[in-house]
Order: C-alpha cells, then structure tokens, then sequence
C-alpha cells in the first residue's frame, strides 16, 4: 500500500507546512536568526559590515589556486573526482601532521579523520556523544555555530565564566559541582582556547594546564576547536592543550582560516576508539570528504610557500586590528573591548542598559553592521555586547564603520538618557529557541 502524505485540512501540519506534524522533536530547537533580514540588507557595499567572520582570501595569489587546480586535474583528475576514504587521503593527513607540528601535536597519520569543514568535525562529535537533556559546558561567550550544532541535538549548553586569560579554572569546578548535584550529565567541555571567537582571548599555559587537570580529574571529554592558532600577531599562543593530553581531548582544526573556507576541509584527532567511530558517522553522513578539495590542498602545499601565505594573512590580520582598536580609543575611549594578538574578533562592551540586539536596525541604518553578543550566549546573555570583525573589511571601511558605529551608540545613549525617569524601556525578549547564524557570522 502507498503511503499517503497529510491531508489538507487535517491537524499534521500548519497552514505554511503541511509536512508540519512530521518533522522529529529536536527540529523545534532550529529557527531562521531574527537578524537574517537585517544581514540580508547589510550585504549592500555601502554597509561597511564588522560583522562577518570571512577570511581575506582575496589576498591568495590567483596564480597559486589555478596553479593548484591544474596540476590536481593534469597529474591525477580520475582519481580526485572519485569517491575517497571516509578518514580522508594519507598525504593530507601526512599535510596535517606537519601544520599540527607547529602547535607541539605529536600524532601519526592514522590518528587524523579529515571532514567537510571543522564544523562537520563538531557535528559529528555532538552526535556521537550527547542524549537529549545532557550537558555541554562552554566559554561565556562561545562560537555560535557550535551553540547551534549543540542545541539541535538537544543539548543543555551551560556557559562557564571567561575574562582576558580565557575560561577561569575556579568557575568550571564550582560549575561542574553544580551541574551534578543538579542531576545533570556532563558529555564535554568545549573550548576555542586561542584567539577566540567572538571573544579575541587567549587561554593561558598555567590555565590550560589546570583545565586539563579538572576535567581529568572529572572525567570530562574536551573538545579543542583551533581554527585561528597560526593567525598570530606578536607572537604565537602557547602550544595546543592536545600537546599536553591525548587521551582525554578531541582537536578540531581547518584550513578555512589559513587557506580557503570555500574547500571545506576541517579535521580532527582523537583518541583512538573516538577516531574510529568519527570515520564510521563520518561514512555515514557523506561517504567520504571531498577527495577533490583535498588534493587541491595536497598540490597547493606542496608547490608553494604556505608558511609564508600565512605570514601575509598575519600582517593583513594585524594591520586591520590595529586599525579597529586605535579607532575605538579615538572614538569610543569610555568603552571597553578586548584587544586580541591573533584571529579574527574584537569583543566590545557597551554602555550600561544598551541592548547590542534592539539597536542592530539602526546601526544597518546608519550603514554599519555588527554580531549582537546574544548569538553567542545559550542562556540569553550578551546583550551588553557586540562582536566586532576585523578580518574582511580594508583599514580606511573600518575605521569608517567604528565612526559610524559610534554615531549609533551615542545615538541610542541619549534616547535612554532622554526618557530617563520615564520607567524602563522594554527590550526585544529572549527565546529558547534556537536560532541558525545568519549569513557571514561565524
């Protein structure tokens, strides 16, 4: 007998889908982002956007990308258009290997899964170990994207406290005695412990160590998402806390930031009964990551100078920050931001009783556009602050954007300031649904 799909009329589905009644429970955590709309609108090029997180590819040489292309199709076309191994090809685990050294990795060849993206790595791993209602704990602020592949599986994301030397030991113990007396079951700790995204903070050597103890010490899996170590300024951050652990921690890295996200090859290293079972959800998910992309990559690395291509990214990267901060003393001295040595993000507090998520129109408006704090908080927070990115824009639009930016703050401070005494003004309420990023965030 066939099956039938709803019948208008009936009570599976609504009157915009009537496939409504069918989806599985953990879809209700996924919902379009209330600031898609406005971003659709900020991708206008009069709107200097400090919002995206894209990488300055245009700073590749054309000549090394065809380069590349041409010798992938000339020396091995059939094979790099067929399917592949679901781990990924040995040279470019051979290839990661070598860019993991420079982060004090020691691994073998067999311990790399390459992905589709390090997001593909983080939604592989999510799915492999979180049940509905278990707990994931994380920096305060973190990644978006993460917080979105976490809640669609229908886990308890719970932020724990971070300031300028990233995740303070004390407040992940005091968070882990509270999460277990509350009945609740800790999976892992997830960390973006370089540069990070959106905060621009380092976690440091000492702290990484005492992490490492706690959760060791608490049985706790960590998950190191590193896609932004290489993109230093003044100097490197302390080597990788999979350097020092390789039983307890998972390691997300990708070649987005330092070569082009546009390939979409991510990886990760795990212990070895994790590895095996990340090939086989990875299998399952795509059969095998792009056999194509790789060997893009594998050419590119081994015709040019991919060491130096970084040190061109590091100097593009570290131009456009300064620009951003001394444009923010000049403009905005009474403010308070964090000042990153590497990456992609500055981290801005606003004044007091400003919502960074009810004044995004206005900043659109006002040609500018920025990440509200509230993408990357699971509990509601981050209203109080504003993700700043300078990555993408030249030095001369961002300092045109922070000018701007502070016509919108100094805008919306004397509107408070006028109706002062007048009873608090209402601001756009919180929502535990989830919310997908929306486009150019991350």
């Amino acid at each position: 007998m066939t099956a039938q799909g709803p019948t208008p009329g009936t009570n599976t589905g609504n009157n915009l889908d009537p496939w409504y009644g069918h989806y599985a429970d953990r879809t209700a955590g996924l919902s379009a982002s209330e600031v898609r709309a406005l971003f659709a609108v900020a991708s206008r090029p009069e709107v200097v956007s400090l919002a995206g997180g894209m990488p300055f590819v245009s700073a590749l040489p054309p000549e090394l990308v065809s380069g590349a292309l041409e010798r992938v199709m000339r020396d091995n076309g059939p094979e790099a258009l067929q399917y592949g191994s679901g781990q990924g090809t040995p040279a470019i685990r051979e290839q990661i290997l070598e860019v993991m050294a420079l982060e004090g990795i020691r691994a073998s060849v067999d311990d790399v899964v390459v992905t589709t993206g390090s997001q593909q790595a983080l939604d592989l791993v999510t799915k492999l170990f979180i049940d509905k209602g278990d707990v994931i704990l994380a920096e305060s602020p973190s990644y978006v994207g993460a917080i979105g592949v976490f809640r669609s599986y229908q886990a308890d994301v719970i932020h724990v406290a971070t300031d300028d030397d990233g995740m303070v030991p004390e407040a992940l113990r005091e968070t882990i005695v509270r999460t277990r007396a509350a009945g609740k079951t800790i999976k892992f700790l997830y960390l973006i412990p370089n540069f990070h995204n959106p905060a621009g903070v380092t976690l440091s050597w000492e702290r990484r160590l005492e992490i490492i103890e706690i959760a060791r010490s608490n049985n706790i899996l960590i998950l190191e998402d590193n896609p932004y170590g290489l993109l230093y300024f003044d100097g490197p951050p302390p080597q990788a806390m999979r350097s020092v652990d390789t039983d307890g921690i998972i390691y997300l890295g990708t070649f987005s930031k330092t070569f082009a996200p546009g390939l979409r090859v991510g990886w990760a290293v795990a212990p070895h009964a994790i590895r095996e079972k990340l090939i086989l959800a990875n299998e399952s998910a795509v059969l095998s990551p792009s056999t194509f992309t790789q060997n893009v990559i594998t050419s590119y690395f081994g015709a040019s100078d991919w060491r130096g291509q970084i040190d061109t990214f590091r100097g593009i990267y570290r131009e456009r920050k300064e620009a951003l901060v001394s444009s923010l003393k000049e403009h905005l001295p009474d403010l308070t931001w964090t000042d990153p040595n590497g990456g992609f993000y500055v981290w801005l507090t606003l004044p007091e009783h400003l919502d960074s998520k009810a004044m995004l129109p206005r900043a659109v408006k006002e040609l500018v556009a920025y990440t509200p704090g509230t993408a990357f908080f699971a509990d509601g927070g981050g209203r109080q602050n504003i993700r700043l990115s300078f990555c993408y824009p030249t030095s001369d639009a961002i300092r045109l954007g922070v000018r701007r930016l502070t016509k919108v703050i100094n805008g919306e401070t004397e509107l408070l300031e006028t109706f002062a005494g007048t009873g608090q003004l209402d601001t756009t309420k919180s929502t535990d649904r989830v919310t997908s990023p929306p486009p150019n965030i991350n």
